[in-house]
């Protein structure tokens, strides 16, 4: 039987936990996810990467955006933009619900945690899916002239601001979650997933204590890229790499990686990077790491879970 922890965050992350969810029996997978991208709109929690990670497993995303629900509509954000309500951050009828009920949670003394075991449970899925944290975590993506919220950067501003820096406040005073402490000490394998290596998987890591358990981890730590021939299938992650001076490669993230990854997987088509993400003591798994499709998410999945007695 596997025991294996992934950590994610994103629409990459979410394919790939799907996937993993399709092979791995409940007991087997716990799901760690970001939650520094976390904001409140509208007097709502939100948690935009937990969502995502829930949404997926519960065979709701709307597959055109990665994000959201299928099918829904947005008349209440219609409604509220006539009240004089900001409507650049998108959130949908069906989706709405969904925060409702985290912050009644939350507001009535639950954790994070037990907010998202509520939820999850109420949608279906049997996997377990931790919050990387109950305590408040905030990037905060700098540019030249401003600080942004990182939804504000991300969604009202399009990502166009060029970054000097990202910043989690709150990330010093910040504990992993209980659960994710458990998933850790039970796991045999940790995988992180092809998620955006500047936002979405560092806060997970810079919790306290985090780097060092996994830097110790008794079993395999395997990584799989985001960043496919010198650009991200989806978001901002290539463009952050380089206007934060970084290689935008497989390369660059492995770079990010080393000490805390014991395999490295990336796309057939960045093979040639293979020798040099080695010299930094990583080892390289070569395959196709694109997820078009639910057999590609498996099929990358079924992949990775070879590699764990390989």
């Amino acid at each position: 039987m596997y025991k294996v922890l992934a950590l994610a965050g994103g629409v990459g992350g979410a394919k790939l936990v799907l996937g993993l969810s399709k092979i791995l029996k409940p007991e087997e997978l716990s799901i760690v996810v970001n939650t520094a991208d976390d904001d409140v709109f509208h007097g709502l929690h939100v948690s935009p990467d937990v969502d995502t990670v829930m949404y997926a497993l519960a065979g709701l995303t709307n597959e055109t955006t990665g994000w959201g629900i299928k099918g829904d509509t947005f008349r209440t954000l219609s409604a509220l933009k006539k009240l004089g309500d900001e409507d650049w951050f998108q959130l949908g009828d069906l989706d709405l619900a969904t925060h409702i009920k985290r912050t009644s949670l939350l507001h009535s003394g639950k954790s994070l945690s037990q907010a998202t075991d509520h939820l999850a449970k109420k949608l279906g899925i049997s996997h377990r899916v931790i919050p990387m944290s109950d305590d408040p975590v905030k990037t905060k993506a700098i540019t030249e002239s401003e600080e942004l919220d990182f939804q504000d950067y991300f969604v009202r501003k399009k990502c166009e601001p060029a970054i000097t820096g990202i910043r989690f406040d709150g990330i010093n005073n910040a504990k992993p979650s209980e659960k994710f402490i458990e998933a850790i000490s039970e796991a045999e394998t940790i995988i992180i997933c092809p998620s955006n290596p500047i936002v979405s998987i560092p806060p997970i890591l810079e919790l306290s204590g985090i780097t060092e358990l996994i830097s110790n981890f008794h079993g395999k730590t395997i990584a799989v890229s985001p960043i496919i021939g010198k650009k991200a299938l989806k978001g901002p992650a290539g463009k952050m790499m380089m206007e934060l001076n970084e290689d935008v490669s497989s390369l660059g993230v492995a770079k990010r990686y080393v000490g805390i990854c014991d395999l490295f997987v990336i796309d057939n088509t960045d093979i040639k990077e293979a020798p040099d993400i080695e010299e930094l003591g990583i080892n390289v798994h070569i395959t196709s790491t694109i997820m078009n499709s639910q057999k590609d998410k498996i099929t990358l999945a079924k992949n990775l879970l070879s590699l764990i007695s390989s």
